[in-house]
């Protein structure tokens, strides 16, 4: 269980540096669907590790870091189907 939690944590270290060098590269842009999953993804492997290992800081920096995507996310649904003619 130790290790699969450990692989967890390294994923979601991975899609969140993946993400922010994907942007950096100009290769994602802020407002799409991949860089916001990829951050909401990788925060939710840092709350796995992160909350198994006892670092509660980190686990509830993270549960933020998701919280952020997720409305991201929402609002770029709403703006959608708010601008698309009916």
């Amino acid at each position: 269980m130790k290790l699969a939690i450990e692989i967890i944590g390294w994923a979601g270290a991975l899609l969140i540096l993946g993400a922010y060098a994907l942007l950096s590269s100009g290769r994602l842009r802020a407002e799409s669907l991949t860089y916001h999953l990829m951050n909401i993804l990788g925060a939710a492997g840092f709350v796995i590790n992160s909350g198994w290992n006892g670092a509660l800081p980190s686990a509830a920096m993270n549960v933020v870091w998701i919280g952020i995507g997720v409305y991201a996310v929402h609002q770029q649904r709403r703006r959608r189907s708010l601008s698309s003619p009916p």
